[in-house]
This record gives C-alpha cells, structure tokens and sequence, in this order.
C-alpha cells in the first residue's frame, strides 16, 4: 500500500524501497529481478513508511543518515491516517506540519524530501488536490514553494492507473533549485485512449522529459512561472491558473454560411412549392442585424 523508491550514487548504484502491503512488497522484489537488478543492489522492506517503521532511516547522526541521489514515490492517493503529537515533532515533518487526517499525501512527499540529497532530485505522483487544496496543506505547500524547493508541476492524463480514473500530477521537488520559477507542464491532453486505460506513448514520454530538460515553454503546453506571480495566486499550483486550456474557437465564415443558407431555402421553397413568408421574413430581420442581404 505505500511505496518510496530509492536509489542511492554510483554508476548503477543502489534501490532501497518501502513497502507496508505485503503482496506488493513481495511484487516489489520480484520486479526489480525481472529487470535485470541483483539481489545485492536493491534493498527492499516491509514496512509501514508514514511510521518509519524501518529502523535504519530513523539513524539521527547526521553523519549516518541515509541520503539519496533521488527518490520517487507512487503512495497510495489521499490515504487516511493518524497524525499524532509524536509524529509532529518527527524529523520529517516538524518544519512543515503534519498532514491532516484525510489525506496523507503530503506525509508521504515530506517523507521522501527529507531523505533526498541537497543534489537531489525527487518525483511523486499525487492527486491534483494537493496543488491547491488549503489548510495545513496549504500551508505546507506555501512553505515548500517559499523555501525554492518545488521545481515542476506536471499534469497528467485521467484514467492511467488501474485503482483510480482520475486525472493526477507529478510534482518534482529539489533542495537546491537554482531558476526563481516553478515550470507547469500540462501533458494532460497527449495520451492513447484505450477501451478501459489510457497510455502514455514514448512519444508522449519524451516530450515531457524534453520539455522538462530544457525547461522550454510552448503554449498551452508548458510554462515557466515566476515565483511572484504564483505568490499573487497564494501560493495555489492549480495548473490552470498558470496555462490556459481554452481551444481558440474556429471564425465562422458569415458569407458562406448565408449562400449555403439560401441555397437551402430555395431547395425547401422548390420542394414545397411554397414559400413561407412569415418564416422569410423573421429570417430576414436577422440578417439585416448582421448586415447580410435577405434571402430571394
């Protein structure tokens, strides 16, 4: 049910996981051998991540704390859990708050930031409430933004997951942002649609790591916001606030429109043998209002 994936220097270097559901845990290993990892490069444990339950993460000498190249997370959206005054002084979270019963996302976002390497980088996949829900949310966020560690927000297609149809987003997170601006990418519109899921082609992939790498903007696609104008929005991330989504709509060609429409009037008057001249006329008031000639 809760899941952080890390992995820790080198060349391959070392993944080091989390996992309290033990179907996945054990899924969890089984994958990292079916693609090509030994079984001495990943370290897998069952355990309860918002209880850091794994004693070797909860070594309080700085000088022994395990930190990490990068660390990404899947947990489980919205997760109910059970803050408690122990866990408001924790390590992880006293900075910044705990996350409020009904939802545990920051929990587990503010888990994996704490173990991340001041080089680091860090993704998790969440709901899009967390981007501009508010409360003590809102105030983690705030100080998240505030503090240059939020670096992109990137919005995904609905209907990707198997346990859930909505729409979610990918937040990636560094301790040492350099650009004073947060990058939106809205990916939410380049997809496969299938009978039952949708998919992310490598074409639709790569233009988002594109986009990202090199921080490039293209409209209604991706932006680069400045951190003052996203303090004039509150600090909300709502990806829509920062990239319009509105399909510009197509001009309507009034002169072809009125020949077509005459053309079909006369079409119905032959067929008829008749014509209406109530309708005609009504007819005819409004194109005088748009500045067209009346129908024959």
């Amino acid at each position: 049910m809760r899941n952080q994936i890390r992995k820790a220097g080198g060349t391959i270097g070392k993944i080091f996981g989390q996992e309290k559901n033990i179907t996945t845990y054990n899924l969890a290993r089984m994958n990292m051998l079916l693609h090509g990892v030994k079984d001495s490069e990943f370290e897998i444990y069952h355990g309860d991540t918002l209880t850091n339950d794994w004693d070797w993460l909860r070594e309080m000498n700085p000088a022994k704390m395990p930190k990490f190249d990068a660390v990404v997370a899947n947990p489980p959206f919205s997760y109910r859990w059970e803050p408690t005054d122990a866990l408001g002084e924790d390590m992880r979270f006293k900075n910044y708050g705990l996350a409020p019963k009904s939802a545990a996302d920051f929990a587990f976002l503010l888990h994996g930031f704490h173990y991340l390497k001041p080089e680091g980088v860090m993704a998790i996949i969440l709901p899009h409430g967390v981007l501009f829900r508010g409360g003590v949310e809102e105030r983690i966020r705030t100080k998240l933004l505030k503090d240059g560690h939020i670096d992109t927000v990137i919005g995904l297609p609905a209907n990707l997951f198997f346990s859930t149809g909505i729409p979610v987003c990918i937040l990636v997170l560094k301790k040492c942002k350099k650009p004073d601006d947060v990058l939106f990418i809205n990916a939410s519109e380049y997809f496969e649609k299938g009978k039952r899921q949708n998919r992310l082609l490598p074409k639709h992939i790569e233009k988002i790591i594109s986009t990202y790498q090199f921080r490039s903007e293209e409209d209604r696609y991706s932006r680069r916001v400045a951190m003052g104008e996203i303090a004039n929005n509150d600090y909300n991330l709502n990806i829509s606030r920062y990239i319009s989504t509105a399909k510009q709509e197509e001009a309507i060609d009034l002169e072809a429109v009125h020949t077509k429409l005459a053309a079909l009037e006369k079409q119905i008057d032959e067929a008829a043998g008749k014509h209406n001249d109530e309708a005609a006329g009504k007819h005819n008031e409004f194109l005088k209002e748009l500045g067209l000639p009346p129908l024959p």
